[in-house]
């Protein structure tokens, strides 16, 4: 299996500045490829320049600037080549499925981040000085920056990457050939049914809190946002109140990301360890947060019908700060490390269904769930809390005999 890992990066002045600059060099490579795509395209042969086409010209670039694109790894250049080639090829699936497009942008030096280095040992080596008890990245162009590796490492290092949080750097390992650490089965089976109130309500009844993570930081954080609207949008040198004000509502999403990632981390776990398998909802967080359709008044021009954007608004605000998606892949890896199992179920009618294997009927239908919390089957008169009975169909879509086990 290929886990990754996140360390700590403690470079010295000099390191840094050099960190910098390599961050602004792929930033203007990245940009001037997309510049030669777009004029490529809008010429009247519209041409469509391909990775192959540029990446053979990354020897010419080098040899034309050795003092900025010259200093750096060919590999990690080629690695931001495909980082581009990688956003117009969804940007053309998306256009031939009928999505909206939403065509590949120019990157500003404060939003360009990450620095790949596709194999250790080209343009990169990580524990470059295995004599030395700390531990070490080296970087081309960069030098031997300090590591603070707080847990060993496992696997064959495959990439590296350089990213930039703030003030603070990091460096991101991917590792393959990562030996899985099964656990002793507990022959615990359990469904689980998502939500916002409760981050998560099992099919044995226990509830996971969700601590609204982001709601809890609102205020604060619309503070520091009104703040920073105070000055120009943009602007060739911001002041240093300026960049203060960026830096501090960048500090709170950093530190509502981490309290969010931290509580996942330690479900997801906690889960992994108590049973072997886990039977979840098939999830579309994308579409589920879409926001209305706008409906016209047919008899007024201009004017729009009432469309419930302003309460489906609360909602998406609300799955987003619970970070379903996000859940649910950390789960998957912490299922998979542990030799446990992940099963992923149809969601649609799971809390609108009498469970029949837990005393019910098998009726389907909308006026079951009488509200958020409230579900009573309008044939049988089956009567329980809907999270709950959402989680019970959830398990028993997993498998026969799932709700049995459970």
């Amino acid at each position: 299996m290929r886990r990754a890992y996140k360390f700590s990066l403690r470079p010295t002045a000099r390191q840094e500045q050099a960190l910098r600059e390599m961050l602004a060099d792929h930033c203007s490579l990245y940009n001037g490829v997309l510049q030669e795509r777009r004029e490529a395209y809008r010429h009247v042969s519209k041409a469509r320049v391909r990775y192959g086409d540029q990446s053979a010209q990354l020897k010419e670039i080098r040899a034309f600037d050795p003092q900025r694109q010259g200093r750096w790894s060919f590999s990690s250049q080629q690695a931001t080549l495909r980082r581009l080639n990688r956003a117009f090829e969804a940007f053309f699936r998306r256009v031939k499925t009928g999505q909206t497009p939403g065509y590949p942008r120019f990157k500003g030096v404060g939003h360009f981040d990450t620095v790949e280095f596709p194999e250790d040992g080209d343009g990169c080596r990580w524990d470059s000085t295995p004599q030395d008890p700390q531990t070490r990245v080296r970087l081309q162009g960069v030098g031997h920056i300090r590591v603070h590796r707080h847990r060993p490492v496992v696997g064959r290092v495959k990439t590296i990457s350089v990213k930039r949080e703030g003030r603070r750097w990091f460096v991101v390992l991917s590792c393959d050939d990562v030996p899985t650490e099964p656990l002793a089965p507990t022959g615990s089976v359990v469904g689980i049914d998502m939500g916002v109130t409760y981050l998560l309500t099992t099919s044995k009844g226990e509830r996971v809190h969700n601590p609204r993570f982001f709601a809890l930081m609102a205020e604060e954080l619309a503070e520091a946002q009104r703040h920073l609207a105070t000055f120009p949008r943009r602007t060739r040198r911001r002041t240093k109140r300026h960049r203060a004000a960026a830096r501090k509502v960048a500090r709170l999403h950093a530190e509502i990301r981490r309290q969010r990632l931290d509580h996942h981390h330690k479900t997801a776990l906690e889960l992994a360890r108590d049973h072997d398998m886990i039977a979840c909802e098939r999830l579309n967080t994308a579409g589920m947060t879409r926001a209305p359709v706008p409906k016209p008044a047919p008899e007024h021009e201009g004017a729009y019908l009432p469309n419930g954007a302003a309460a489906k608004a609360g909602l998406n605000k609300s799955i987003l700060d619970a970070g379903w998606g996000q859940f649910l892949r950390i789960l998957a890896d912490k299922a998979e490390s542990a030799g446990r199992r992940v099963i992923l179920v149809d969601a649609r009618n799971t809390s609108r269904t009498c469970p029949p294997f837990a005393g019910g009927c098998g009726h389907v239908a909308g006026q079951n769930r009488l509200t958020q919390a409230r579900f009573e089957c309008t044939v049988c008169g089956f009567a329980g809390n809907a999270d709950h009975v959402g989680a019970l169909n959830i398990l028993h879509r997993a498998g026969p005999g799932r709700s049995a086990a459970a």
